[in-house]
């Protein structure tokens, strides 16, 4: 089959690898569609995946063309959306419940042969088989729309609750949408990428700018969170906080990435920062979420590039253009 393989830190090709052989209870399914993130090209710079070649693609969907032996839960033909996330189930973490923070984390697509292929292999627990009215090349948005709600569980917003959200990419526009429907009284947007602010604009949040400044909102906001990884949003973000307010780190940043915080204020205003890690029991709520519309692929997904196209939808992901890429073998 063909794949795309990151070679080496900076190196990534299509090529020609054997097909996956299924485990007694996995399956393997023939991707429609292969979702691009901020993950992969973490991934193509040395960082999560822990050893290199790997298959990338950890959002992804399809139709099952094979099933292990021990398979009774889904039948060839079936199509699904890949869960991407593996556990061990033993650690001290998976055991409380806490499977994102597992000690021995995996994931199909980072540690394990992903979806930027013409077939994956996955477990049978970790697919959602999909109803007849979902166009199952729009389904990779599921995967990243279940670290969304995973942030949202992380949040446990309020009613009425003012926020700013940092990047309008993905990640940024998904977390517009839950906060719409989690009861936010207004959603603020900030980018500094003026098609994406337009599509937040399209999708309904009370106000967009380059800068926190142009809102001239003294008081700070409910809750901020940051949908971009960058340093300086980060740190300017944590300024932007009201008292009794939350930060919420949603965006994945490099390593070395720092901030600084004001321990005083946190204890004085009793501000809470916290993060959210991929996902943890959301990804069957997210793909109930997506098949009733909550998402427009229509808006998400702005380029759909064959398979044999991976570095450029690369490329183009890396230099700010579109918003969610697609490959399609």
């Amino acid at each position: 089959m063909r794949a795309a393989i990151v070679e080496a830190v900076g190196k990534v090709s299509v090529t020609t690898v054997p097909d996956p052989t299924p485990g007694p209870r996995d399956v393997v399914v023939a991707v429609a569609a292969c979702g691009i993130c901020g993950t992969d090209l973490h991934i193509l710079q040395g960082e999560f995946a822990p050893t290199l070649p790997i298959v990338p693609g950890h959002e992804f969907a399809g139709e099952i063309v094979e099933i292990g032996s021990e398979v009774t839960e889904l039948s060839v033909g079936d199509k699904v959306a890949v869960d991407p996330s593996l556990y061990c189930n033993e650690c001290r973490y998976c055991r409380s419940g806490r499977g994102n923070l597992c000690d021995r984390w995996n994931a199909i697509g980072v540690s394990k042969p992903g979806g930027a292929a013409e077939f994956a292999v996955a477990p049978v627990a970790n697919c959602v088989k999909l109803p007849d009215h979902i166009d199952v090349k729009d389904a990779a948005l599921i995967e990243p729309l279940s670290c969304a709600v995973r942030g949202y569980d992380v949040l446990r917003s309020t009613l009425g609750a003012d926020v700013l959200i940092y990047g309008s990419g993905t990640m940024g526009l998904m977390m517009l949408e839950l906060a719409k429907r989690t009861g936010a009284a207004g959603v603020d947007v900030l980018d500094i990428n003026p098609e994406r602010l337009a599509t937040a604009s399209t999708l309904g949040c009370s106000r967009t700018g380059a800068s926190a400044e142009e809102f001239d909102r003294r008081g700070g906001w409910d809750v901020v969170i940051d949908a971009t990884g960058n340093a300086g949003a980060i740190q300017d973000g944590l300024g932007r906080v009201a008292k009794g307010g939350t930060f919420l780190q949603f965006g994945v940043a490099d390593y070395a990435t720092t901030a600084v915080i004001e321990p005083y204020r946190i204890y004085n205003q009793e501000i809470t920062i916290t993060g959210s890690m991929a996902v943890l029991h959301s990804y069957e709520r997210a793909a109930a979420l997506f098949a009733t519309g909550v998402l427009d692929p229509a808006v998400f997904i702005s380029d759909r590039l064959p398979l044999e196209q991976y570095p450029q939808a690369i490329e183009r992901f890396k230099a700010g253009q579109g918003r969610k890429i697609v490959v399609q073998p």
